[in-house]
This record gives C-alpha cells, sequence and structure tokens, in this order.
C-alpha cells in the first residue's frame, strides 16, 4: 500500500494546495452569502498556514484576492489594512533590535549576567534563563536562543571535560563555540534536523554508564530546555517582544476604536511582566524537580567555593566576555538610545498620571503620538549617528584610540559607519512577518464586515452559562494546543476576532478573554517545530521528542494556570474588567 503511494510524493505540494480548495468550495456554492465566503477564505488560509505548503506571508496577502473577488470589502480597503500604526511599531522594534545585535551589545549582557549568577547547576539555569528571558523582550526569541545555546554548550562542554583534556582546552573550546554559533544563525538549518526520514536520535549521547556521564546527559538537557522556553516566556512581557501582542493591539484598535488606547507599552508591560516572572520562576522550579530532583540544597551548596569543573566553565564565560573588549563608543550609543526608548515608551502614557505624550501633543481627542512614533524617533536618529567618535581634535585621534583600547580586529572589521545601516536592515529584518500582521488584520476586518465573527460569537453563546474565569481557562487551553502545530502569528489572527465578537455578544470585557488569550499563542512548550527556539535546541541532537513533550505539557498547564491567576487578580484592576465598556457596546453593530 504504502509503495503505491511513494509516487505521490512528487504531487504532495499540487495536492495540498488544490485539495483545501476543492473540499471547502461547497461552502460558498452553496449558502451564497457573506458569511460564508468569508469563512471559505478563513478556512483556507488556516489550513494553509497549518500545512505550510506556501509561505506564511504568501497566505497572508491571499485576502487582496479573495476579499473584492467575493464582494467582501473592495481592494483598497483591504490594502489599507496592511500598512497600520502597529506595523510600523513592529518595524521600528525590529530595527532597534538589528542594532543591538549589530553591536554585541547583546552578548555582553548575556556574559555580564551570567558571570554574576555563577556556574552551580541550579544557579547556572537561572542565570541562562533570566538572561534569556530578559533578551527576548527585545530581540526576536530566534537570534536570542541562536546565540545563548552555544554559549551553554560550550560551558557544558568544560564541566563535562575537565580534567580530560590538555591545558588548550579552552582554546579550542572558543573555536567550538564560534562554530556552534554560526550554525544556529540559519534557521533553516535547524529545522532541515527535522525530517522526518532521518533518525532523530543520531546524535543523541550514548546510553551512560556512570553516574557522571547521566549527570551530563541531564543537564545538557535541562539547559537546552530552559533556553528555549525563557525565550518563548521573556517575549511575552513587552509589546514588541513578538508578534501576537501587536496582533491584539492591531485588532483591537480595529475592532473596538474607541477603546482609548487601552493596550499600550506601558500597561501590556504592566500586566505581562509580572506573569513573565511567575511563569519564568515556575518553569525553573519544575525543569529543576524533572532533572535536579527535589534536593534544592545540593544544588545550590553553601560552600562559596567552585569545583574544578565549576571553575572551567566559569572561566569559559569569564574568556569570552574578555574577547569582547571594552564597550566601544557604538555600543555605549546604542545603549543610551535604547534606555530612552523604553524611558519614552513607559512614560508617553502611563494611564495613572498623565504623560508627555498626552500634555505635550495629544488633545481634541485625537492621539497625536503613539510607541510607533517614538520607536521610529529612535530608529531615524541610529540611521544618522556615527558608530564612532567624531574627531573633534585631529591631534587627539591616536589619544583616542588607546583610551578604547579596542581590540584591533574589532576596529578593522567595524559592522557600518553609522549605528544602523539599511543594508543590515534589509538582511536581517524579517519581513515576512510584517505582511503576516498586515493578511492578520485584513481578515479581522473582513470577519466584522461579512459578518462571520458575530455569526461565530453566536455559536460559543453557551459559554455564558458557565464562570467567566473558567471560559478563559477553556479558551487559553484551547489556544495553547492549536498554537504547538500553527503558528503563534497565526494563530492570534484567527481567534482573536471570534473572542472579540463572543465577549461583546455575552456581554463581556473583550479584554477579559483577548488577554490571556494572545499569551497562550506563545505557550508552544511541547513540540519541536512548534517555534523556532524549540527547533533550534533540538537540531543539537541532545534532545528527543519525548523530553520536549514530558517537560512540555505540564509548562502548558502552568502557563493556563498562570494567565488564568494574573487576568482574574491584577489584571482585572488594571482594566477594569468587571464591567463591560461602552466602547466594546458601539463598535460592532451586534
Amino acid at each position: 500500500m504504502l509503495s503505491c503511494l511513494r509516487p505521490l510524493r512528487r504531487y504532495r505540494d499540487p495536492l495540498a494546495l488544490a485539495l483545501p480548495v476543492l473540499l471547502l468550495l461547497p461552502l460558498p456554492l452553496a449558502l451564497r452569502n457573506q458569511e460564508a465566503y468569508c469563512g471559505f477564505v478563513v478556512l483556507l488560509m488556516a489550513i494553509y498556514w497549518c500545512t505550510e505548503v506556501i509561505p506564511l506571508a504568501i497566505t497572508a496577502i491571499l485576502p487582496v484576492i479573495l476579499f473584492p473577488v467575493f464582494g467582501i470589502m473592495t481592494s483598497k480597503e483591504v490594502c489599507k489594512r496592511y500598512m497600520k500604526d502597529t506595523n510600523m511599531l513592529f518595524l521600528g522594534g525590529l530595527m532597534v533590535a538589528v542594532a543591538i545585535e549589530t553591536w554585541n551589545l547583546h552578548k555582553r549582557i548575556a556574559l555580564r549576567a551570567l558571570l554574576i549568577a555563577g556556574v552551580r547547576p541550579a544557579l547556572l539555569m537561572m542565570g541562562f534563563m533570566g538572561v534569556t528571558a530578559f533578551l527576548s523582550m527585545w530581540i526576536s526569541n530566534t537570534a536570542t536562543t541562536a546565540m545563548m545555546v552555544p554559549i551553554a554548550q560550550a560551558v557544558l562542554d568544560q564541566l563535562n571535560a575537565v580534567g580530560m583534556r590538555p591545558a588548550s582546552g579552552q582554546a579550542t573550546n572558543d573555536v567550538e563555540l564560534e562554530e556552534k554559533s554560526a550554525g544556529c544563525e540559519v534557521y533553516g538549518a535547524a529545522l532541515s534536523s527535522l525530517d522526518p526520514d532521518s533518525n532523530l536520535e543520531r546524535n543523541l549521547p550514548a546510553a551512560s554508564t556512570s553516574e557522571d556521564d547521566r549527570e551530563q546527559v541531564r543537564l545538557r538537557k535541562m539547559l537546552s530546555l530552559s533556553v528555549c522556553y525563557a525565550a518563548s516566556i521573556g517575549g511575552t512581557a513587552t509589546l514588541t517582544g513578538t508578534g501576537p501582542n501587536l496582533v491584539l493591539k492591531g485588532q483591537l484598535g480595529q475592532l473596538f476604536p474607541e477603546n482609548g488606547d487601552l493596550i499600550n507599552f506601558a500597561s501590556w508591560f504592566g500586566f505581562a511582566f509580572p506573569n513573565m516572572l511567575v511563569m519564568l520562576t515556575f518553569c525553573w522550579i519544575w525543569l529543576h524537580l524533572l532533572f535536579l530532583g527535589v534536593n534544592f540544597g545540593k544544588s545550590w551548596r553553601s560552600s562559596p567555593e567552585y569545583s574544578p569543573k565549576e571553575k572551567a566553565a566559569y572561566r569559559v564565560i569569564q574568556s569570552e566576555y574578555q574577547r569582547l573588549g571594552p564597550m566601544s563608543f557604538a555600543e555605549k550609543l546604542v545603549l543610551s538610545l535604547f534606555i530612552l526608548l523604553v524611558l519614552l515608551w513607559f512614560t508617553r502614557e502611563p494611564g495613572f498620571v498623565p504623560g508627555w505624550g498626552n500634555l505635550l501633543f495629544n488633545g481634541n481627542g485625537k492621539e497625536f503620538v503613539t510607541d510607533a512614533t517614538v520607536v521610529i524617533s529612535i530608529t531615524f536618529l541610529m540611521f544618522i549617528m556615527p558608530s564612532q567618535r567624531p574627531q573633534l581634535r585631529p591631534w587627539a585621534q591616536d589619544l583616542q584610540g588607546a583610551e578604547e583600547g579596542i581590540a584591533a580586529r574589532q576596529l578593522k572589521e567595524q559592522p557600518s559607519a553609522r549605528l544602523l545601516e539599511w543594508t543590515l536592515v534589509q538582511q536581517k529584518v524579517p519581513w515576512n512577518v510584517v505582511l503576516l500582521l498586515g493578511g492578520g488584520f485584513a481578515l479581522a476586518r473582513g470577519c466584522e464586515e461579512s459578518g462571520l465573527s458575530r455569526w461565530l460569537g453566536n455559536q460559543l453563546l453557551p459559554l455564558q452559562n458557565i464562570p467567566p474565569w473558567s471560559i478563559a481557562a477553556v479558551l487559553c487551553l484551547l489556544i495553547a494546543i492549536c498554537t504547538e502545530c500553527t503558528s503563534n502569528v497565526a494563530t492570534a489572527t484567527l481567534f482573536l476576532p471570534i473572542l472579540a465578537s463572543m465577549a461583546s455578544l455575552i456581554r463581556m470585557n473583550p479584554l477579559y478573554v483577548m488577554i490571556p488569550g494572545t499569551l497562550s499563542t506563545s505557550f508552544a512548550f511541547m513540540l519541536p517545530v512548534a517555534t523556532p527556539p524549540n527547533a533550534i535546541v533540538f537540531s543539537y541532537g541532545q534532545l528527543r521528542v519525548s523530553d520536549m513533550v514530558k517537560a512540555g505539557i505540564a509548562l502548558n498547564l502552568i502557563g493556563v494556570a498562570s494567565v488564568t491567576l494574573a487576568i482574574n487578580t491584577w489584571g482585572r484592576a488594571m482594566f477594569s474588567l468587571d464591567t463591560f465598556p461602552a466602547w466594546a457596546n458601539t463598535s460592532h453593530s451586534l
């Protein structure tokens, strides 16, 4: 039977493209109404997003073709949805992240934090998780994981190899670190290791015969999982940390234009950052129990002295940090601009007091300055500021070089003459996600215009008979399961309009289900293909799928419980979730 199906493999992509169309075509042909036409488009895009038979971004532009064809929206109305204020906020955040990565500021922060945390197993895991989560708040979780995993591997190599290598082993390890880091730069290479025809266990360590060997295997699995999980958790803390957060902001403004900008950088951080800390703490406890056992005292140890293995691992981190040299002028300038960006974001409209945006610019019921204005202003400065200190006194050039003391290779290989160059932005910014966000906004608007959102919301009306906290928990669990096999941005795009309509129909504050639903799209902890960080750590060959599933199931439940707790405690107070707001009642024509 299988031999008969093999010739069809060459036609797999054409079949995957054609079959969903043929199977779904009876829906618009039979019903011939706006809801059916829009449902056909939504289901087709959902299947294409799940199967990835074509790139996600290409699927995202289907509304430009199909909505005008079916008479749901005009082409002009659809295309306007693809570049909104939220897209500019996302682009600006990505460009700031490119500047941080270009000048290695993220690596300096990571290594310095690890030197402070120490290298004992429990503290080492805590250090890697804390650093990874913090960096993921500002740069992509993929880039963060690709940088942190090779450092973790190098540290573990020293823990394992001390006493078994000559004194030159440290230099060899530095070369290994560079090779591993280069191997992680391309996400496609990570995914290639997930070929179902290959032997997934080809790189796994051989069966251990000694307790030391088994301990090393456990440590490698623990640190690998801690890095990828912390990257996913950390991205939830800021509005620009991951795509679904921006999908929420964009769709909330589109579906409920009178909401008063309830979701901005400051308000989101105030809600999501404590939740991130709770999840990170319980993730650390769970991984400790899973790989180090219940004896927390043994892992921490009261002795201030490091063992020979721990000293060797500490020297690896110290050596990598020293190789960076003193902070360059460009690093200091990028750090200053980054701090300024965060301060402007927090103080623009903090909520509890008037912000500078309200006092200086916004008025007459109009919001002239948004978070996007702030980040684009900072990136504009990065494009015009020099990466080297200006020479106001030419005769002091030699003195300046001596003061900075940067390694010769850093001076000879400056990434750019300015803090940010357009060529680097073109190479490193994932433009496909911009289209994906735009496609989500177009899809949400189409669902609203066609009446599909209202129809789907009506189907969920029986949920009004159960307590609100149960509704949030059930929906979070459903979304967390779906996001294991679908892009988190695509999952948020499909679910949020439905949740908004359901909440309006049962007269519940839409934020009560939209915020936890958004966070749940980032809870992709169980499968290697669920999210890029999982794929990267899995590509190193030290984890089995069963390891991820066993650790990820509990973490998914922890995530759902944490979000449910957050939305029913400080979230309820922050967003006044006990009342049905007027903006939710008037925005939908229900």
